[in-house]
Order: structure tokens, then C-alpha cells, then sequence
């Protein structure tokens, strides 16, 4: 609305400054969502949980593991492709309450004693940065228990407890929001038969 005179009334007016300051909270630097003001409290429990019954959660894994891998038939006539939805549904959920899981792709929690490294608000995949604190707790979160601190609690309770020495691969973003526990399933039949017909 223009006033009779022909200048513009107050609200009319957009200035370059208005518009700045509406997409600054749009453009502003967001880090991963592992902070403890969005962190879930509940999550946060269960992950330190997690760790503690490591020994536990390996076995538990182990069955779980080959029990995905007995039910390749069934994947393989569904399609991988169809089933990614929702296996990827359960997984999110279920990982996510247990480990605060940020759905990497590439899982290897039964080499990190059950503590995510993805939950590092750097994530490292291969050990603590130099920065842990004297309490062991973050140098980015002061409040947050050293993600590798608690894997290597983990890993001590586990019966394999050396894999967390292995050197793991830089993080593959193409395999993001994927399910791990079905490329691990693909994989493990790929080499089962590779190996049946080796023999």
C-alpha cells in the first residue's frame, strides 16, 4: 500500500538488511545433530547402556547377524531394493534408541564396543582426538563422556575385544541413510557363494 502522496507506508518497505536477516537463521553454520541441547536425553541413556552390556549385545548381534542372513531367500525375492524402506524403518528406530545410531551405513559397533563413533561431533572412525579431557570426557561437549573413551570401555567387555584396533575406512557418504544390516547380508551371501564355488 503506497500513502496519497506516492511514498511507500513502513510496512511496505523491504530493505537488503531485512532480507539478510531472515535468511541468516536459513544460512547459518548448523553442526551435526549430536549436540546436548537436541540430543534426547533417553537416547543418551540407553547409549551408555549399550556400552555397559557390550558382552551382551555382541552375542545378541552375532544371532541377529545370522539370522538376517538366513532369511536371504526372502530378501532376494522381495529385492534388495524393495526391502531398503523398510528394514531401513526398523533399523533407524531401533539403532537409534540403542546407540543414538546417525545411520552412517556402515556400522561397526561390534568393533567399538557399541559406542557409535558417528556420535564424535567429529567423527572420527579410527580413535579419540587429542583433545579428551582429563575427566574423559569431550573436548567439543565437555558434558558428554569421549565417545572412544566409552568404545574402549566397550570393547574390553566384548570376547572380540581386539577389533577395535583394526584400521576402519574413511566414511563412504554415498552409502548414508542406507541399511547396514542388509549390505552386510549381501555381502556375507556374495562371499559364501564366491566361496562354494572356489570349492
Amino acid at each position: 500500500m503506497s500513502r496519497t502522496d506516492g511514498r511507500p507506508t513502513r510496512k511496505s518497505r523491504v530493505t537488503q538488511a531485512t532480507l539478510v536477516r531472515k535468511a541468516r537463521a536459513l544460512l547459518a553454520y548448523k553442526p551435526a545433530d549430536v549436540s546436548p541441547q537436541r540430543r534426547v536425553q533417553r537416547r543418551y541413556t540407553m547409549r551408555l547402556w549399550s556400552v555397559r552390556h557390550a558382552r551382551f549385545l555382541e552375542w545378541f548381534y552375532a544371532r541377529f547377524a545370522d539370522l538376517f542372513l538366513t532369511l536371504h531367500p526372502l530378501w532376494n525375492a522381495i529385492g534388495y531394493r524393495r526391502a531398503e524402506k523398510p528394514v531401513k524403518f526398523v533399523e533407524r528406530n531401533v539403532k537409534g534408541l540403542m546407540f543414538d545410531c546417525r545411520m552412517c551405513g556402515q556400522c561397526i559397533l561390534s568393533s567399538t564396543g557399541m559406542s557409535c563413533p558417528m556420535n564424535c561431533p567429529k567423527q572420527l572412525r579410527n580413535g579419540p582426538c587429542g583433545g579428551v579431557r582429563a575427566n574423559g570426557n569431550c573436548e567439543v561437549e565437555p558434558d558428554m563422556p569421549c565417545v572412544w573413551v566409552k568404545a574402549w570401555e566397550g570393547s574390553q567387555k566384548m570376547r572380540n575385544h581386539d577389533a577395535i584396533l583394526a584400521v576402519q575406512k574413511p566414511v563412504d557418504q554415498s552409502l548414508r541413510e542406507t541399511s547396514a544390516w542388509l549390505r552386510v547380508t549381501a555381502q556375507a551371501t556374495a562371499q559364501r557363494e564366491k566361496a562354494r564355488e572356489t570349492a
